[in-house]
């Protein structure tokens, strides 16, 4: 299981010794009271104030949340490790060196990615590999907190910072005779985490050196990450100091791992609006050709963006942006996504995806623009539209109309409606339409769509998000629609559910008291909602059922809910596993295929589905 990793360079001097490296401590009494705390711990009694260190305490109550086992070990086992990453590279020398320098100390030096998967172990003490064998700490196996708990490596990567773990504090008891320091490495140029060097020995043996020692193990590997950047990364960085060097204004860098900003930027650009902003610059840095964007922001601000791309490689690409705010939200309203969240009150919501979905309709509404709503089912694409129009008119005339209902008078109301005027006319599902009803609709709509009368109806029209070419009849009917806007789904957004849940029991419960406990909240925020809003008030209504009053705990939730993943997606994360979804059904459940089109290595994409725990549609895991 220990296969070294072979370089030709020079290795490298790090000025480290062994001698002193293992001096016995962590034991006799002061270790059998940590004990008897992790035991408090484990029976949900508080260990005494002061027993524990506040990082070891921290990390025991993150793996009793991630559910691991303290009494066994369950570790997954990368199938594919990336043979030649950076990481590897520029450590490979700096371990080489020092697991020569080690040769006789009972110690081993472990190299693990970001995911806490062991990349190379070194020891020269049998007895010790032998045991790492049997805790499964080799080259393969993930270590990371939520699958081992407390651990050296596990806890460094939660924390992002230096972890000693000594004996009893390891939150799994077949780890107690170990003690580790895990030290993050990280990119010198992008400041991302992307792996750990550790240091673990027997309990009996451990010193506090070992911390000093893997820092600067650690620090010679990174130094070496930076000797080795590559061309894409300081071409980035000589084309954003040169746009910096050229004028006053905002400039930002945004690469595969990289993101930069200046003073003004950071001055000018809302945290709330930082993450909206990156994600459209970087799909059009993603053409390779210089564009121009105006993008609403959730603030509520609208900024010009000059996007010019430094390379441009398959799904990879970086770039230089230049941001301007051609319009600014009320000073009331910035800094919140309560403008659009308070003048919406039936479309409930707050995170920065759903405020700017929400504004950008708003805006539509108020300039009387016919626009097309996709997502998928559930989203509340015409809870959005019906809410946008009740912020504005609320006494107004709002008529729904489903089109999978569609006949001659079907068509007829809907030309009635436009007759009418003065209101809103949401028309659902025209992705449904058959081809002579799809034309026939076009046929009504076109002599309203260009009107400049201010009463004129608006309308707006639903459909699914596209998976496919349009078939000629329905591309004629969407040319009615000036503009097509994706209502995102609930997992991009999943910070709402916070939002959503009291707003649908109150609505379910008539007003009752009945209010969802934390750790039931957790399991809600933790589920992928494939059906959107509409499969959480669903959920809800099952609740309710059973329960009209008081707290909503785990147990009372259905089954349904139960398969969650290990902690709440960020949007980008949810975006980037649906993108996995999609290749995977696309090629078959072919790893390696989907891992092509994605334009990321196979041992990557392993990581990324084990760790979003995704699933093929038959329920077998991928």
């Amino acid at each position: 299981m220990n296969e070294r990793v072979h370089h030709h360079e020079a290795p490298d001097t790090i000025a480290v010794s062994g001698a002193g490296l293992l001096t016995p401590v962590a034991v006799g009494p002061a270790a059998e009271r940590v004990a008897m705390a992790r035991e408090s711990f484990l029976h949900d009694e508080p260990p005494p104030p002061g027993l524990v260190r506040p990082p070891i305490l921290a990390s025991w109550t993150r793996s009793r949340e991630f559910s691991v086992a303290s009494d066994h070990l369950e570790l997954p086992h990368e199938m594919d490790s990336e043979p030649d990453s950076p990481l590897l590279r520029a450590a490979g020398p700096v371990v080489d060196d020092i697991a020569d320098q080690f040769a006789t100390e009972p110690v081993s030096v472990i190299l693990c990615d970001d995911e806490g998967v062991v990349l190379d172990r070194r020891t020269g003490d049998s007895a010790l590999r032998q045991h790492l064998d049997r805790i499964w700490l080799a080259p393969g196996f993930s270590y990371a907190e939520q699958y081992v708990g407390t651990n050296g490596i596990g806890t460094a990567l939660e924390g992002r910072a230096p972890a000693q773990v000594f004996g009893h504090e390891h939150y799994v008891e077949h780890l107690e005779d170990m003690a580790c320091a895990g030290v993050p490495i990280h990119h010198p140029v992008s400041g991302k985490l992307l792996g750990v060097l550790d240091l673990t020995c027997w309990r009996t043996e451990a010193s506090a050196l070992m911390a000093a020692t893997a820092a600067t193990i650690a620090q010679r590997i990174e130094e070496r990450l930076l000797e080795q950047s590559g061309r894409r990364e300081l071409t980035l960085l000589h084309d954003y100091l040169s746009a910096c060097r050229r004028g006053r204004g905002a400039v930002v860098a945004v690469g595969a791992d990289l993101v930069m900003m200046n003073d003004k930027a950071r001055e000018l650009i809302e945290a709330a609006d930082q993450a909206p902003l990156l994600a459209e610059a970087t799909e059009a840095l993603r053409t390779g050709r210089r564009r121009q964007l105006l993008v609403d922001l959730p603030s509520g601000n609208t900024a010009r963006v000059q996007c010019r791309p430094s390379w441009a490689e398959g799904a990879l690409s970086g770039g230089v942006l230049q941001v301007h705010l051609v319009s600014r939200a009320p000073a009331a309203s910035r800094g919140s996504a309560a403008a659009v969240g308070t003048a919406l009150p039936t479309a409930v919501g707050s995170g920065a995806l759903w405020t700017k979905c929400a504004q950008t309709v708003d805006r539509h509404f108020r300039m009387r623009e016919w626009l097309v709503l996709e997502g998928e089912e559930g989203t509340g694409r015409t809870t959005l539209a019906r809410a946008t129009h009740q912020a504005h008119s609320p006494a107004g005339h709002v008529r729904v109309l489903d089109a999978t209902h569609c006949g001659p008078a079907w068509i007829a109301e809907v030309a009635d409606e436009l007759h009418t005027g003065g209101g809103t006319l949401v028309l659902q599902h025209v992705d449904l339409l058959a081809p002579e009803h799809a034309l026939t609709l076009a046929d009504v709509l076109e002599p309203h769509r260009e009107s400049t009368d201010p009463e004129r109806q608006w309308v707006v029209a639903t459909r699914a998000s596209a998976t496919g070419p349009d078939t000629p009849e329905l591309v004629e009917l969407l040319g009615c629609f000036p503009r097509s806007i994706e209502v995102p789904p609930l997992r991009h957004h999943i910070e709402d559910v916070a939002e959503l849940v009291p707003y649908l029991l109150a609505r379910l419960t008539r007003g009752a008291d009945l209010h969802c406990s934390p750790e039931a909240m957790r399991v809600l925020m933790r589920n992928r909602w494939p059906g959107n809003v509409d499969q959480l008030y669903q959920v809800l209504r099952k609740v309710v059922a059973r329960r009209r009053t008081g707290v909503v705990r785990p147990e009372d939730l259905p089954p349904e809910v139960r398969a969650i993943t290990r902690r709440v997606l960020t949007p980008l994360e949810a975006i980037e596993c649906d993108a996995i979804v999609d290749a995977l059904l696309d090629t078959d459940g072919n790893k390696a295929e989907a891992a092509r089109r994605l334009g990321m290595s196979r041992a990557t994409i392993y990581r990324r589905i084990r760790g979003y725990g995704i699933t093929m549609p038959d329920g077998s895991a991928v």
